[in-house]
């Protein structure tokens, strides 16, 4: 009964993907069954239209910023963090993992606010702003994981044989967090490139794709929806896997030291 519970559940959970999936290859327009016969001609029509292309271009264009901004300010976060001891390292983690806790709506609400005080008028760099202050947490913390089995007495021997402290984080830290940085980097664009709630609030009038595509939805449900969703689904999903296995390489890597270590 156990594994039929299971079973019923992943179903539940991939079965509206599979579908919409399904429908985007559907030669016909209508959504319902039967299946009448396998087409492209939806990816053809998104691919063609020029709100779509400049949707996705701006989506693209906002997580790599926001990839590259919370890569920079989270490898230095972490890197401080793991430099803390007891409870001033607890609470400053707290701290830095605070905003996940918080909804989306929230955040947003509070975004707009700061943004209109300042006078900061909404485009793709408030965007950004917003991006990077949602994603930040999971990557400090995707890092931060991983300097925890990271000996810091590596660095403190670089240091004695003369390496500098640019030296010593260029030749000794960044080769061994370096593929854990990279898949949490890859990360946090997956993250910025589909997230909806707190854009809704902070866009201007440049828009994301998962705006497009939630637009294209209040004036009808078409084939070439679930065309989009699907390309916005995939793109999300290879990115994750990327990094999936850049920090599964990175533990593997780890491990494999640690074992010859106390075979040593």
């Amino acid at each position: 009964m156990l594994r039929i519970y299971v079973w019923l559940y992943v179903a539940f959970l991939y079965a509206p993907i599979a579908i919409i999936t399904l429908f985007s290859f559907h030669s016909s327009p209508a959504l319902t069954f039967p299946f009448e016969g396998v087409s492209l001609r939806w990816y053809a029509k998104i691919f063609s239209d020029a709100t779509f292309m400049a949707s996705l271009w701006n989506s693209v264009i906002v997580g790599a910023s926001t990839a590259l901004v919370t890569t920079i300010l989270g490898s230095l976060t972490a890197l401080g963090l793991a430099r803390l001891k007891g409870r001033i390292q607890t609470l400053f983690g707290l701290l830095a993992f605070g905003p996940v806790a918080l909804p989306g709506l929230f955040l947003g609400i509070a975004l707009v606010m700061l943004f209109s005080q300042i006078g900061l008028q909404r485009s793709l760099v408030t965007i950004i702003i917003a991006h990077v202050l949602f994603t930040l947490p999971f990557f400090i913390e995707a890092v931060r994981s991983r300097i925890e089995y990271f000996d810091l007495s590596l660095e403190e021997a670089a240091r004695d044989l003369g390496a500098t402290p640019l030296q010593t984080f260029r030749l000794v830290t960044l080769p061994i967090i370096g593929p854990t940085i990279g898949g949490a980097a890859i990360l946090s664009f997956a993250l910025s490139f589909d997230e909806f709630i707190i854009t809704v609030f902070v866009s201007g009038n440049d828009t994301t794709l998962p705006l497009t595509i939630w637009s294209m939805m209040r004036r009808a449900v078409s084939p070439d929806i679930n065309a989009a969703s699907v390309i916005s689904l995939g793109l999300s999903i290879g990115l994750i896997l990327i990094g999936g296995l850049l920090v599964w390489y990175q533990r593997r890597l780890a491990l494999s030291a640690r074992a010859k270590d106390m075979e040593a």
